[in-house]
């Protein structure tokens, strides 16, 4: 028996030790820690549910609010605000269930709460309804000019706009806000299909910018004026010059 034991290396005993401590450790922890109710009816403690139903009620939950305003539910049941529950925004309604005449919800007209959603994040998905809000309206709560029950922009985003989103808000504050994107980039049919494999095309000559630009362009004095002979010598004028933003430098 010596013998067989010498052979066990030393590490085995001190491992089986450790072990035993911990399994020690374990049950003596778990008979502390462990709520004596944990396990009654799931994994959790059952005293849990009483607590939870102790609770103050403070929401009514959407479908109460159609009992009154099935006008307003109705139009936001057709529209992208749909899957919103009201009081997302309007706050919890309990209150104003009970006594409707005393207690009022409010409208959120703070200009930080609608751009929680709708501010502009290049992580959100393209088409999805989006806003600088230091630039667009920045004085005027949201609902000033959109209904959130039925909030359909004014202007639907379509063409370039849906998918270049953040190219269109740039060139909206640009002095090229009135240059449609289809004066300089031809876009075949296909494009709106397959956008990475066929793309628009840019200008490819100093000349296409000069039809505007250049000295003796037949457009409005107030533009911009070059030398296309002398200016950015054998450069196409968008590689200095960003065109939806087409600030000099």
């Amino acid at each position: 028996m010596k013998s067989l034991w010498g052979k066990i290396p030393e590490q085995i005993p001190r491992l089986s030790v450790l072990l035993v401590i911990l399994v020690v450790l374990f049950i003596v922890v778990r008979s502390r820690l462990v709520p004596p109710d944990f396990g009654k009816y799931g994994h959790y403690r059952a005293s849990a549910v009483d607590e939870i139903i102790s609770q103050e009620i403070r929401y009514a939950g959407h479908e109460v609010c159609a009992e009154c305003h099935d006008d307003v539910v109705g139009a936001k049941k057709a529209g992208y605000h749909k899957n919103v529950a009201c009081e997302v925004c309007h706050g919890p309604a309990v209150a104003h269930t009970e006594d409707p005449g005393s207690v009022e919800l409010r409208a959120p007209r703070a200009r930080r709460y609608c751009p929680l959603c709708h501010e502009y994040r290049p992580s959100r998905p393209t088409g999805f309804p989006q806003i600088v809000s230091n630039s667009h309206n920045p004085m005027k709560p949201c609902i000033t000019c959109h209904d959130p029950h039925d909030p359909k922009p004014p202007v639907t985003p379509k063409e370039c706009h849906a998918c270049h989103g953040a190219i269109a808000r740039t060139k909206s504050l640009s002095h090229h806000v009135y240059v449609p994107c289809t004066r300089c980039h031809e876009t075949p049919d296909e494009h709106k299909v397959r956008p990475r494999i066929v793309v628009a095309s840019k200008p490819k000559t100093r000349e296409f910018c000069g039809e505007c630009h250049a000295k003796d362009a037949p457009s409005e004095k107030s533009i911009p004026r070059v030398d296309l002979a002398t200016h950015g010598e054998r450069y196409v004028c968008w590689q200095c010059h960003y065109p939806h933003l087409p600030e000099a430098r």
